[in-house]
């Protein structure tokens, strides 16, 4: 599942808020703008609110997530930022909503006022349904159903594609060449655009001073212009940087050209490409491209998950790809992009995909298809032989030796025991510090050295100086050396508090003297 708590907008969010999350997108200059969906498809934003991209009708920053009511049911299909800043999504029902910053018009709604909630794009678009869309700095393109491609916003150099460069207030159908042409696929860096055909024929338009509309010149475009060089080759997706475009092909290989200051085109060197070169990932099949116009950043998936990224990261240049532990292009820019943002909208697996930890998990004590169940101080905990035989040495000699189905325990209590049980279930352990001392007995018992370790910083995590001594007497008792260690020290740093608390009065006589000489020893009664 995806892990939005990589992004740290979100780190205010409690676990229960983010477990929520379906969808999210962050953006803003220092990466500090979030919007999300929720399981009920309602819509949040938190963040600066520079611009009103928030879109929550005035230009308050808020940690507090706020709803946005118009867009909640509305079913987000696709979400792009321009760093103007504005937003723009499309919907399940292929309308286009867009505010924020409107200086050229990027919003579409034939003004230039900026727009402080969501406004419906409705000029040339009441007829059509969006499926996708994408920002560049300060302009806006759209795909229908259609294939169609509409272009709106600033276009000093031609991005929107009319020809001028003129700004298009209103959304306007990129045609020229494109005319009876069907688009699958869309793209923008700052100042260009690019449009992937069914046909798998590529082209581009706008800004062309670095060479990142592949077209061998670094002449700017006003009109669509075919990417000749990639003749024969068959593209399935495009995704541009700031000023450098990633073509990924049918037979996943990866092309890149345009500017390369921070190796972001991967070809080993930092000289620009005007023409689409190939990327020696030296790995297998390429199933996904990523990079966003917000940054100098490359990453590209492998057929069988491996994550590659190159370019800008943090700072550094790295230009080559370069293998990475991640398991999804998006951790690539949420740990390494500078500003950190999503380079899409972000969609997490809902509950029909369970992991095989997280079913495990949900399958603890649950009666359904258990075959064993535990009955410790009356109450019952259901489990699954197989998975105890698997976990843990006592249970694969104990269940080899008996077909019971009910095994009654009587030398621990039921909190320690489901505890034990859970933890074989799901790797953790879930019980305050006094309760992990029955736990720490338990896993001493049945030779669990990982289950010992884990108590064992439990308790330090919990320790206080009212239960210090308890937890200490505990750890001698179990031959836990090093949290022995770990509490003697605590108690000896707050040797005046602990000594006042009725669990020292009640300290056995034995062990009293024991820490009486070794605090002695370890210079406790200095004058």
């Amino acid at each position: 599942m995806l892990d939005v708590g990589k992004w740290p907008v979100f780190a205010l969010l409690p676990p229960e808020e983010l477990r929520l999350i379906r969808q999210a997108c962050v953006f803003g200059s220092a990466a500090n703008e979030a919007l999300y969906v929720t399981v009920n498809d309602e819509v949040f934003a938190l963040g600066t609110n520079c611009s009103g991209c928030l879109g929550l009708g005035d230009l308050q920053s808020t940690i507090e997530p706020r709803r946005i009511d118009v867009l909640c049911g509305k079913k987000i299909v696709s979400l792009s930022y321009g760093t103007g800043p504005h937003v723009v999504i499309a919907t399940a029902d292929g309308e286009v909503f867009a505010w924020g910053h409107n200086g050229y018009s990027q919003l579409g709604n034939g003004t230039t006022n900026h727009g402080l909630t969501p406004a419906l794009v409705s000029t040339n678009l009441l007829s059509k349904r969006v499926t996708e869309v994408a920002c560049g700095s300060h302009h806006t393109i759209a795909l229908t159903t259609d294939g169609e491609v509409y272009a709106w916003g600033y276009n000093n150099s031609g991005q929107v594609g009319s020809g001028s460069t003129a700004n298009q207030p209103t959304p306007r159908r990129v045609s020229s060449c494109l005319q009876s042409k069907v688009v699958v696929n869309i793209a923008c860096g700052q100042l260009c655009s690019m449009a992937v055909l069914d046909n798998g024929e590529i082209y581009g338009w706008g800004y062309n001073c670095n060479g990142q509309l592949g077209l061998g010149n670094n002449g700017n475009q006003q009109t669509p212009c075919r990417i000749a060089a990639l003749q024969g080759v068959n593209i399935i997706q495009v995704a541009c940087g700031y000023a450098h475009t990633l073509a990924l092909t049918d037979e996943g290989f990866v092309y890149a050209w345009g500017a390369n200051s921070y190796g972001q085109l991967g070809t080993g060197n930092k000289s620009n490409q005007a023409l689409p070169t190939p990327i020696n990932t030296d790995k297998e099949r390429m199933v996904e491209v990523a990079a966003c116009h917000t940054s100098h950043t490359s990453a590209a998936k492998t057929q069988s998950g491996q994550v590659l990224m190159w370019g800008q990261c943090r700072g550094q240049a790295v230009a080559s790809p370069h293998l990475t532990h991640f398991s999804s292009t998006d951790d690539v820019f949420a740990c390494f992009a500078t500003p950190a943002v999503t380079w899409h909208l972000l969609s997490v697996d809902g509950d029909d995909y369970l992991t095989v930890a997280q079913s495990l998990k949900k399958e603890f004590d649950s009666p359904e298809i258990s075959d064993l169940k535990f009955l410790v101080d009356g109450k019952c905990i259901h489990v699954h032989k197989a998975l105890l035989k698997i976990r843990c040495e006592h249970f694969r000699a104990l269940l080899n030796e008996t077909d019971e189905d009910a095994i009654e325990i009587h030398q621990f209590s039921y909190l320690v025991y489901r505890a034990f049980l859970e933890y074989l279930y799901t790797d953790t352990i879930n019980l305050p510090p006094e309760d992990a001392i029955g736990l720490l007995d338990l896993a001493t018992f049945y030779r669990e050295t990982r289950l010992k370790r884990l108590c064992q910083e439990t308790i330090k995590r919990g320790i206080s100086e009212e239960n210090a001594i308890t937890l200490l007497s505990a750890a001698v008792k179990y031959e836990a050396r090093d949290l022995e260690e770990f509490c003697f020290k605590f108690c000896v740093n707050h040797l005046t508090a602990v000594t006042q608390t009725q669990a020292f009065a009640d300290m056995d006589h034995d062990l009293l003297k024991n820490f009486i000489s070794k605090a002695s020893r370890y210079g406790a009664f200095k004058n």
